[in-house]
């Protein structure tokens, strides 16, 4: 039998079909929306990646605050930047809902495209119903007894489905109440750090530990990684959400990486320098103790509150994120039509949004270790693929039109720059519990599952599908690939 490039027939039918995906390319909706502005797409990158120091209180006890302040140092130049940048090249090169899934898509084809895209998903949603739990360890001691109880899954619940209508009226929306969330969620540190001046002791910033108490390491870099990661989400809204985005995305990238590193290291520094340590104390919501006891008896409301605002403004952005790469994964013809199922007024894909709410409710009774560990274990895994699927795209097809280019040339360098991502996500794909390592197993079983029984459904047409797009390396020898070349 011959092959394609063989038949004449076979390539003159491949032909005619890419001229028609490229008319009609179905990375890319059709659907024109209001673009963000830059300072909400700061606020929304901001949330994304983190959304103020609240939550990284165990840093300080697992390490001790020499190694917390050492790693809110180096992790952001070592993880976050090189993150940044490839997220800025690929989003600009392969533009689409479908963010990364698009890029893996491209490089590996879409089997591996769906499984990082199901890896991501289901990182973000796991992630969310963390930010409702994160929200209680703030709440009175008095309301903690509802965590074992009906009442406490009622209120997650309850809690959930209401921070979710604001997604669905659109991106701006979402946009401009995070500039509102986030300066009001980091009020609260601003006064702790001013308060702290006079107490602050820079002999403490210097202390390693305690004697006779070991350090979690993994409990410190699973917290670390959780508080300074996700800069690859803003690219599943880049179509939808940023204007011209090889200018807006690096300048983007750049200032929300200055915000989210002083937002972290100065109120480490004031509270570490100026509290007496214990680090028993450190644990996921004691910085309300550390504001009642730096500026006053009543300020811990406060800080309560800013917690409160601040999981606001993560659910709300990473709940964004879920919903239009849901969207672009439809688009590629990896789910059915009916997850781009878009609201007639507003124009957002509400199934995206519902689909992604109710997950997150569903593992909301998960311990929030255990969730902070099945999130960074997904993610590392998509993420392992992601900076494969960057060095393969720009070896193999270095002619490619990037808009944004990493200043990276020579594949030694390229390597170096991901060295420590990679490391680091082994590192963490390596260190999780054996009831992570039970859930990933189990839940990527089932997405493989899923996989196969959604291309037999296709092939059968039980279920309506887009046009699935190929690999960019199987249009190498039918004029595509030159097509998009400078």
């Amino acid at each position: 039998m011959e092959t394609p490039q063989q038949c004449p027939s076979s390539k003159k039918l491949l032909a005619d079909e890419e001229k028609e995906c490229l008319k009609e390319p179905p990375s890319i909706s059709k659907i024109t929306t209001k673009k963000l502005a830059f300072i909400p797409l700061l606020f929304l990158i901001y949330f994304q990646v983190s959304g103020g120091p609240y939550g990284t209180e165990a840093i300080v006890g697992a390490g001790g605050p020499f190694y917390a302040i050492l790693g809110f140092v180096i992790f952001p130049i070592l993880w976050s930047v090189p993150e940044a940048l490839i997220t800025a090249e690929l989003s600009t090169a392969f533009p689409g809902n479908g963010g990364f899934v698009i890029w893996t898509h491209q490089a590996f084809g879409p089997f591996w495209g769906f499984l990082i895209g199901y890896w991501k998903f289901l990182s973000a949603v796991i992630n969310l119903s963390s930010y409702p739990l994160l929200c209680l360890n703030y709440i009175d001691p008095e309301l903690l007894a509802l965590s074992s109880s009906l009442p406490h899954y009622f209120v997650i619940s309850v809690s959930t489905l209401f921070l979710s209508v604001l997604n669905f009226t659109g991106l701006p929306i979402v946009g401009y109440a995070s500039i509102s969330l986030g300066i009001l969620s980091y009020l609260p540190f601003i006064v702790i750090s001013l308060f702290a001046i006079p107490q602050i002791d820079p002999r403490k910033w210097a202390l390693l530990g305690q004697k006779g108490r070991k350090k979690d390491w993994p409990l410190f870099f699973n917290t670390l990684f959780w508080n300074l990661n996700c800069w690859d989400n803003v690219s599943t809204l880049v179509v939808e959400g940023v204007t011209t985005p090889s200018k807006t995305l690096p300048k983007a990238y750049l200032s929300t990486g200055l915000i989210t590193f002083f937002a972290h290291l100065i109120p480490l520094l004031a509270s570490t320098g100026a509290m007496k340590l214990d680090l028993d104390d450190w644990v996921t919501g004691y910085y309300t103790e550390v504001g009642e006891k730096i500026v006053g008896k009543y300020f811990k409301r406060w800080v309560r509150l800013g917690a409160f605002l601040s999981g606001i403004g993560v659910f709300q952005s990473q709940l964004s994120s879920c919903s239009y790469q849901l969207l672009g994964m439809t688009e590629l013809g990896l789910l059915p039509t009916i997850f781009g199922t878009r609201s007639k007024r507003f124009n957002t894909p509400w199934v995206g949004i519902l689909i992604s709410t109710v997950i997150s409710i569903l593992v909301s009774y998960m311990k929030f270790r255990h969730v902070t560990s099945v999130v960074n274990v997904f993610n590392s895994l998509g993420m392992l693929f992601e900076f494969t699927a960057f060095i393969y795209l720009r070896m193999k097809f270095p002619d490619v039109d990037r808009p944004f280019k990493v200043p990276v040339t020579k594949l030694r360098s390229l390597i170096a720059m991901c060295f420590f991502p990679f490391g680091f996500l082994l590192y963490v794909v390596c260190a999780g519990h054996p009831i992570v390592y039970l859930v990933v197993a189990l839940l990527t079983l089932l997405g493989v599952l899923w996989y196969f029984c959604m291309r037999m459904f296709q092939a059968k047409m039980w279920i309506d599908f887009n046009h699935v797009m190929k690999k960019l390396a199987d249009y190498e020898n039918l004029g595509y690939y030159d097509q998009i070349v400078k």
